[in-house]
């Protein structure tokens, strides 16, 4: 397992499944300066 992200490290390529549908390629598909990525879990 990879080691946790430290400030300033490039996040990792990758696509995941939209909750609304479709997919999400990571950080391909993300505009701006700034980003928030939040991973829900679903329920518990």
């Amino acid at each position: 397992m990879k080691e946790k992200l430290d400030t300033g490290d490039e996040f990792p390529a990758l696509t995941i499944e939209a909750a609304g549908g479709g997919f999400l390629n990571i950080p391909g598909d993300m505009d701006g300066k700034y980003r928030i990525i939040l991973f829900y879990r679903g329920h518990w």
